[in-house]
């Protein structure tokens, strides 16, 4: 199940937040790229011996082509200094972690979540992949600069935010005010049990105007109806309305990806919208031209739960094109797959309308 491997780091280059990358001396085979989460194994050196985990690498799996170091055991880190937090992560896994969770007893919001219930209207965005998260929050910057954005990172790809380049650059420009890690997922500056109090402490301890739910990076997927990471967005609609927010539906849109069960409307978006989520959301649908605007009106139509509501894109590229981060979605950029990343806009100018006040006639 794990292909284990020992090396010697060579050399050490760019880091980001929590995340170190390496060059690694395999022992008999030659030297590959690798990633250490300087949290969890310290920091690593030239020189150091590191224990990897070569699997998914391998394989040739969206990891970025990293090997990722699990220990430098001859030199291990200090352990930590006592502190509250009886959350465990990444559970009975050789590498749970244990952090202070924003709804345990420890924490000093347990009280305002102790007994909350009530999202008050917060509007919700909910997305597929994580490549969607800076086309969303250039859409909802476009009409709403100085919104407070928090994503909620849920546990279906990267369990460490901190691999995530994305966030990391969103943080630094100001685009992003805060992560909650929710799940089995960890290091956002909020940690929670579950989705529903990931997103209370969104609005009621971060202060958010608006929500951002989509997984970490590394969508999973099978090829088969139901069997893609991507059917947690019917849950999080779930959550979201019972919960008393405004849940935003971004759809999964190509113009690019020719497989017929991902060109216009992913069927991951028709999976998880139209069988999953048994409450009420507003998707979005972004004004586009052709016979690809005529090909996903008629696939939402089978959305027959939810609001169809249709968003202009006009300035949208101008948006996207100031993403302080690169966007990128299946390895297609900005312009190689426009409507995938206008799709993902248009829910963020839809969601800061709602903040606004904005006449709901101006979309449907």
């Amino acid at each position: 199940m794990i292909r284990w491997r020992a090396g010697v780091v060579r050399s050490v280059g760019a880091s980001w937040n929590g995340v170190v990358e390496l060059v690694v001396a395999v022992d008999g085979e030659g030297e590959v790229n690798a990633l250490a989460y300087d949290q969890v194994v310290g920091q690593p050196l030239v020189g150091d011996r590191v224990l990897l985990n070569t699997t998914a690498l391998t394989l040739g799996l969206g990891t970025g082509g990293y090997a990722m170091v699990v220990a430098l055991p001859d030199r291990l880190p200090a352990d930590p200094p006592p502190a509250p937090g009886h959350l465990v992560k990444s559970r009975y896994t050789p590498l749970q972690t244990t952090v202070l969770g924003v709804d345990e007893p420890d924490s000093p919001a347990h009280a305002k979540l102790r007994d909350a219930d009530d999202l008050a209207g917060l509007p919700v965005v909910v997305a597929d992949l994580h490549s969607a998260l800076p086309a969303i929050i250039a859409g909802v910057r476009e009409r709403r600069p100085d919104a407070r954005v928090t994503y909620v990172m849920t546990d279906g790809g990267a369990l460490p935010v901190w691999y995530s380049r994305t966030v990391s650059g969103l943080r630094a420009a100001g685009w992003l005010r805060a992560v909650v890690t929710v799940g089995q997922a960890y290091g956002g500056d909020a940690e929670a049990v579950t989705l529903h109090t990931g997103l209370l402490a969104a609005r009621r301890v971060l202060d958010a105007d608006v929500a951002v739910v989509t997984q970490g990076p590394g969508n999973l997927g099978s090829g088969t109806r139901w069997g893609f990471s991507g059917v947690a967005c019917g849950e999080a609609v779930n959550a979201t309305y019972v919960l008393g927010g405004r849940c935003v539906a971004s759809l999964r849109i190509s113009q690019a990806d020719r497989r017929e069960r991902h060109y216009g409307v992913s069927h991951h978006s028709l999976t998880a919208y139209g069988r999953v989520a048994l409450a009420p959301a507003d998707v979005v649908v972004p004004e586009l031209d052709g016979e690809l605007a005529v090909r996903v009106a008629a696939q939402v139509q089978t959305l027959v739960r939810h609001r169809i509501v249709t968003v202009a894109v006009d300035g949208m590229l101008d948006a996207l094109s100031a993403s302080p981060v690169p966007l990128s979605t299946m390895g297609r950029g900005l312009h190689a797959d426009l409507a995938y990343f206008l799709a993902a806009a248009a829910a963020g100018r839809y969601a800061a309308a709602l903040l606004g006040g904005a006449s709901e006639a101006a979309y449907g």
